[in-house]
């Protein structure tokens, strides 16, 4: 209840302003924080999971983060968040006729050390973005990539290594 009373605090604070505060009350909330973390407002966090962000890392203007009790998100350092994304650790397994979206299932999501994730990308359950990583702006990210890796798309696809 705690992170949906911030989620609205969030709402009224200028966008990129008072970070010091948003990092007080998410910490409060049970979200563990490095140094130096910019959640940027209208930015949400929903659930009571473990969540945790590294060190030195943006997280911009409408980000949404779904946490489950079953399945931590751990964001790395000096990672770099674009507006729009959504970070979802639940789906379901494939029900019968009666209902296709059966059995809620939760798997991990985990965003390696400088990572660069574009605007409006999806990132699920069971993905690892290695260290480096760059996700292109609009992608779904459904399955997890090697280290310094540009990948995007629908579903997101391997493009080209980057140079360390």
């Amino acid at each position: 209840m705690f992170r949906h009373l911030i989620n609205i605090l969030f709402r009224l604070l200028p966008p990129t302003r008072f970070f010091y505060f948003k990092s007080f009350l998410l910490k409060l909330a049970g979200v563990k924080l490095g140094r130096n973390v910019r959640f940027c407002g209208n930015g949400k966090i929903y659930g009571n999971g473990a969540l945790t962000i590294g060190d030195n890392s943006w997280i911009s203007p409408d980000v949404a983060i779904h946490t489950h009790e079953d399945a931590s998100i751990t964001i790395g350092s000096n990672c770099d968040i674009a507006p729009g994304v959504l970070i979802h650790p639940g789906s379901h397994l494939i029900g019968n006729h009666i209902r296709r979206a059966g059995i809620g299932i939760a798997k991990p999501v985990e965003i390696g050390d400088g990572c660069w994730i574009g605007a409006r990308s999806v990132i699920l359950g069971g993905v690892n973005l290695a260290n480096g990583s760059v996700i292109g702006a609009g992608s779904v990210v459904l399955k997890s990539n090697r280290k310094n890796n540009l990948t995007a798309g629908v579903p997101a696809k391997f493009i080209k290594k980057l140079p360390k």
